[in-house]
């Protein structure tokens, strides 16, 4: 029987385009596999913070709308539930893991970031995987991980 090992980790989440379409100050549609994604890292045992430029009622706002999606979570804009903001801290996050919109390259989606934090789940021989497809019809990252992994 396959027993993936799971470690625990601090993840930090934006808000505006990352769980939902960027529409702020409103808030968007939720993003596919958003909510089912986060609920998944939480079941597990994963902290989420929520890691956003809201703030005030518009962040009152975003935090109801994610409890009424099924998540709550473990601190919001700070570091653990219980810490007071002053000027000796810094304002960084502390996380293993920051999912925003604004990473270099941009947000990718809901489901690959799942298996980016769960690789034990879904590894595959990718150079197996690639010698079925004829060369000119792979793509710049089939021949680059055939070439590097």
């Amino acid at each position: 029987m396959f027993k993936a090992k799971l470690s625990i980790m601090t993840i930090a989440v934006d808000f505006d385009g990352t769980i939902v379409e960027h529409e702020y100050p409103e808030i968007g549609k939720p993003k596919m596999f958003a909510f089912e994604t986060l609920k998944a890292l939480q079941q597990r045992g994963d902290r989420l913070i929520l890691w956003t430029y809201r703030s005030g009622e518009k962040l009152n706002e975003a935090v109801e709308y994610c409890k009424r999606n099924g998540i709550e979570f473990y601190a919001i804009n700070k570091n653990y539930p219980e810490e007071i903001f002053d000027d000796t801290i810094s304002r960084k996050i502390i996380a293993d893991v920051y999912i925003d919109d604004r990473n270099l390259g941009g947000f990718v989606n809901w489901s690959d970031v799942w298996q980016m934090l769960n690789p034990e789940l879904f590894k595959k021989d990718i150079k197996k995987e690639i010698k079925n497809i004829p060369p000119s019809k792979r793509t710049f990252w089939q021949k680059f991980k055939r070439n590097f992994n």
